[in-house]
């Protein structure tokens, strides 16, 4: 497995249970991360606790892409200090993207941290908890459950560079993972009854650059496209430069590969576009979307926006505003700019003020509210395709094929199923349905076209 060695020594003795406790914040990569860590903790003889202050190991998975991440780290911490004084034998790590080369800080900040971990680098916690014992290897291949959907990371790290960010100096530049690897990864987690699989990356369109011979992301899907048991595949964050005809094709050809897009656009404006060093024009963005939507007309198209960039005039976000209703995305995920330490854009005149930035932020928000309600009453009367992926309040929730998160009543369990469901009802939020007793989906006929 990825991450350290294949084998780890159990940590059993006798009849005495040992615990760890992940706590995660940020984005996917960070989510797939501590899944990988837990796998490899199991593997240990470690079981998982949702009771932070019963763990015998803590682990918290950091995030410093924005201020308010960072601010719910050293809170966390902060009630880790009381907790390591009244159980001084529990070993506490600090792992993620707020783990940089110069620890110094942290340490002096959180003296209570036994070990400061940077991103998928756990191997010292791992070694360091093998050591510990010397009873023989137990058999992980069920250790973390029947989970429907996972994440696997194809690939580290960012080449890009733009101005806000700060990932590509805490996790590095681009390395991709080999296909083979993957694929042994994914094959283990639908042995353990993954229906789903979300492969991960910074820029997850430029998988493979860093390989011999150059695979891309459309072979990595065709490849898993072929995996027994597996009934759907999905991928995160796509960059706009770098989306290919050739990937685009890919989606819609093949089966298992779910219609679905988060395309960040960032900002609708050139000139601010230019500042965040994105890499492409407004223009180029909309020919893109055509493109997809032509390919696939059922695309489920998300997009990330940055409200308040360090010069953004108002007629400025007003072009970003206007190209949201134009395109009208499925969803939106906006956010309000928070200057990195490190970052080029850091160095900039943070000049847009406060309360002018939450304006614009709500603006984004109302707008794609009333978007996302007029595309979800679209399906009301439709047969849609969902994967379940849990029972919540009675009712089963799962995800269309386009990421609409969907819910319905069934007598029976159809956990990790493709049920066929009737679209009853819908908020801006997700949809609601009813289904037959058959529970077996009937694929409807959508069109494919070629990629022009």
């Amino acid at each position: 497995m990825h991450g350290g060695p294949p084998l780890r020594m159990a940590l059993l003795e006798g009849n005495l249970v040992r615990t760890y406790h992940i706590w995660t914040v940020g984005c996917q990569m960070n989510k797939a991360d501590s899944e990988r860590l837990g796998r490899e903790l199991a593997g240990l003889g470690y079981h998982e606790t949702d009771q932070m202050g019963k763990a015998d190991v803590i682990v918290i998975n950091s995030c410093s892409v924005r201020q308010n991440a960072e601010n719910r780290v050293a809170s966390r911490l902060g009630i880790l200090r009381a907790l390591k004084r009244d159980k001084p034998d529990c070993l506490i790590a600090l792992m993620g993207c707020m783990v940089g080369q110069d620890q110094g800080e942290l340490r002096r900040r959180f003296p209570h941290v036994d070990l400061f971990l940077p991103p998928q680098a756990f191997d010292a916690l791992l070694d360091r908890l093998s050591e510990q014992q010397d009873a023989p290897a137990v058999d992980t291949s069920r250790a973390d459950g029947s989970a429907v959907s996972r994440f696997v990371n194809i690939m580290h790290g960012c080449d890009n560079f733009c101005t806000y960010c700060i990932v590509p100096y805490r996790r590095g530049r681009e390395r991709s993972r080999s296909i083979d690897e993957i694929l042994c990864e994914v094959e283990g987690l639908v042995a353990r009854g993954a229906k789903e699989i979300v492969f991960l990356g910074q820029n997850v369109d430029s998988y493979g650059k860093t390989l011999p011979g150059k695979p891309d992301l459309a072979d990595l899907l065709r490849e898993t496209n072929a995996v027994p048991g597996l009934l759907r595949i999905r991928f995160l964050t796509s960059h706009p430069r770098d989306m290919s005809t050739r990937l685009i094709q890919a989606v819609a050809d093949l089966d298992k590969v779910c219609e679905y897009i988060n395309l960040p656009v960032q900002a609708g404006d050139d000139e601010v576009l230019k500042a965040m060093r994105r890499g492409y024009y407004v223009d180029e963005y909309r020919a893109l979307v055509r493109r997809i939507r032509a390919a696939m007309p059922e695309v489920g198209l998300t997009t990330d926006v940055i409200v308040g960039f360090p010069g953004e005039r108002p007629e400025q976000f007003e072009s970003t505003r206007a190209l949201l209703e134009e395109l009208r995305f499925d969803a939106v995920h906006v956010a309000v700019y928070s200057p990195r330490p490190g970052t080029i854009a850091a160095r900039m005149v943070d000049d847009v003020p406060p309360e002018e930035k939450d304006r614009r932020l709500q603006v984004v928000e109302r707008l794609q509210q009333t978007i996302s309600m007029e595309r979800h009453q679209e399906l009301v009367g439709r047969t849609m395709e969902i994967l379940v992926e849990r029972q919540t309040g009675g009712k089963w929730e799962g995800r269309t094929r386009g990421n609409k998160l969907a819910f319905f009543r069934f007598d029976g369990d159809c956990l990790g199923q493709l049920v066929s469901v009737r679209i009853t009802s819908a908020s801006a939020w997700s949809l609601q349905g009813a289904t037959d007793e058959t529970n077996v989906f009937q694929p409807t006929s959508v069109p494919v076209r070629n990629v022009s």
